[in-house]
């Protein structure tokens, strides 16, 4: 037999308690335990479906609300204060103002932006200034359940900033790897402090380092990272064909070119047309395809498994519970039009995730035309000038993808210095001030379609404006329970305090055994504020409380849900005690060190609050 139960919530009135009147229950109805006093309010709390005989939580609950409604009191209006956040189509912009020395200013008022979506100027409905300097996030210390008034040691503190360094060892030669390890190597050993993790990834996948602020497992990751470009192979190669050229054959059928890798194909074989015996035009014309199709193919391949990594470390920072942003040190890649949906793709995760990212150019100041590993290529005297030329464009389009990557985002291109340690170090600070502006995008259709953003300022003097360059439009109508869930998700993997509901955290923990420990997670609700729907002489409304933990690197442990339906006649409503009421949820974890993240949310008001915790087991 399915069960059903009823958990009481400790919530006290102060004044004498609740007294409501006592109803007769149909025999298939759950009943309450006769020993709950009656200065409690009984809730559902639902952690699962449940069912008795066929008939689903709800419709038993249905019934169960007309059976007791049948001897109600006559209703009696009650108004509530209702606190709603709309945010429904609402886009937000990050923005950061600098001056003329780079520096983030915090000076700015919302009458000094201007913003444009596909050239039309939007109205600002919200506007938000963060400083990130120093921010010490707030968070409710446990205490053990052993020992509640011992005094805790000082928790270690929350991290907020989430950096994920790609490498693209794919298309590293040796000097821009040892050039790129050394930066990196003295740039982390300076920038972790306590509220910063950094993990190294690779585009070849070789080598995965997740969220740590261990130094040491991140120089010995970077160590690790080896060049995986077939260089040597394209030195030797008769024609040589470089990605860029196989494209502009094989896609643009590129008749100078062609003509180009034949001339450069005779020179290598050390013959000529003229000679007895020397390969026919069409012989060599078939070689120069052939070597084509190989370094078409290979390339493709490269640049596509460079895209794939990326999304994956999207992916990755998209679980990581505060800001983020993603470095990637590379000397460019080609993309062909095959890889633009894959870019575009790669873009669109970044910016529904709030990744930022930013890339760094490896090659530094260079010169085209310089490249010792094409010193042993036999070219023909009329096909260096071509050659040159194609160098250049070739040069420019490796660095195409970075800063596409970067401006999409709101990110940074470091590029044409030398300094890669500066580089890296600017990349990775946070700006002192953000400017959030937020607006709602009118008559909006849902397709799914590109807009993109313009911020500018009224007075721009000595002022430059790094803001989100764009969004994609829904393809259809937000779906209320998938948009609930994802403000959810958004609310758990974040730092921010949201008190839209008045909330109070309490935790504690047991340390059952040298191995095994749990972390009890108390949250103390005011109801009297909320929205609640009317409905059969009832004030209904729904709380989800969800108590996630993640370890000291935010990757997260456990969670729980608990679904909180509340069906309240209006004598219960106008004399809901001060208190409110406490759901408690249970984790069970192993000794160490832990972060705590409350989220709940309601209904009817659509209202949020999440609070921070810390847990330190010895």
């Amino acid at each position: 037999m399915c069960r059903l139960c009823l958990l009481v919530l400790n919530c006290r009135n102060g004044a004498g308690g609740l007294k409501p009147r006592p109803e007769p229950a149909p025999q298939w109805a759950v009943r309450q335990p006769s020993a709950v006093p009656k200065s409690r309010i009984a809730v559902v709390i639902r952690t699962g479906s449940m069912r008795r005989r066929g008939l689903p939580l709800i419709a038993i609950t249905a019934a169960v609300a007309l059976a007791q409604n049948a001897s109600a009191p006559e209703m009696s209006t009650h108004d509530a204060p209702a606190i709603f956040t709309a945010r429904v189509n609402l886009v937000l912009v990050p923005v950061v103002v600098r001056d003329r020395n780079g520096k983030a200013t915090g000076n700015l008022r919302q009458g000094d932006f201007q913003l444009s979506d596909k050239g039309k100027p939007q109205v600002i409905s919200k506007f938000s200034i963060e400083k990130t300097g120093g921010r010490a996030i707030p968070a409710v210390v446990a205490t053990d359940e052993t020992a509640p008034d011992k005094a805790q040691p000082e928790p270690a503190p929350i991290p907020e900033r989430f950096v994920a360094y790609v490498f693209d060892d794919m298309h590293f030669d040796i000097q821009n790897l040892l050039w790129a390890r050394m930066a990196a190597d003295r740039h982390l050993s300076e920038f972790l402090d306590p509220s910063a993790r950094a993990a190294i990834f690779t585009t070849s996948g070789q080598v995965s380092l997740d969220f740590t602020d261990d130094r040491d497992k991140l120089r010995a990751a970077l160590q690790r990272i080896q060049s995986r470009a077939d260089l040597h192979a394209t030195a030797i190669e008769c024609p040589s064909v470089t990605y860029y050229m196989a494209d502009s054959l094989i896609n643009r059928a590129d008749s100078q070119a062609m003509n180009v890798l034949v001339a450069d194909t005779y020179a290598c074989l050390h013959t000529s047309p003229n000679d007895p015996g020397a390969p026919s035009r069409d012989q060599i014309e078939a070689m120069v395809r052939a070597a084509a199709q190989r370094e078409y193919s290979v390339g493709g391949e490269d640049s596509r498994r460079s895209l794939l990594a990326l999304k994956d470390a999207v992916r990755r920072l998209s679980a990581a519970p505060g800001s983020r942003s993603l470095i990637l040190v590379s000397p460019g890649f080609y993309l062909t039009l095959d890889h633009r949906f894959d870019e575009t793709d790669l873009m669109d995760r970044a910016i529904r995730a709030n990744v930022t990212v930013n890339s760094l150019d490896t090659r530094g100041l260079y010169t085209v035309g310089t490249d010792l590993s094409q010193t042993s290529v036999s070219s023909s005297a009329a096909s260096s000038g071509f050659r040159l030329m194609a160098d250049i464009a070739n040069a420019s389009a490796d660095s195409d993808v970075m800063a596409e990557l970067a401006s999409a985002t709101g990110g940074t291109f470091f590029h044409n210095d030398n300094g890669l340690k500066e580089g890296l170090k600017q990349l990775a600070t946070q700006p002192e001030f953000i400017y959030v502006l937020g607006f709602s995008p009118q008559n909006l259709k849902m397709d799914g379609s590109y807009h993109t953003l313009k911020v500018t300022l009224k007075n721009p003097t000595g002022m430059d404006v790094q803001a989100r360059r764009g969004y994609y439009a829904p393809k259809h109508a937000a779906d209320p329970e998938q948009q609930a869930r994802e403000e959810i998700q958004e609310a758990i993997f974040s730092r921010d305090e949201i008190r839209d509901i008045p909330v109070d955290l309490n935790l504690q923990f047991f340390k059952s055994s040298a191995s095994s420990a749990k972390v009890t997670v108390v949250a103390k609700v005011d109801i009297r504020n909320l929205r609640y729907r009317k409905s059969e002489d009832r004030n209904n409304n729904t709380l989800t409380i969800i108590s996630s933990l993640f370890d000291r690197n935010g990757n997260w442990v456990a969670g729980i849900q608990k679904i909180v339906e509340m069906r309240l006649k209006d004598q219960t409503v106008e004399n809901l005690p001060a208190g409110g009421i406490s759901v408690r949820s249970v984790l069970d974890v192993v000794p160490g060190s832990y972060m705590v993240r409350l989220v709940v949310r309601d209904s009817e008001g659509q209202t949020m609050a999440a609070r921070n915790g810390a847990v330190q087991i010895p």
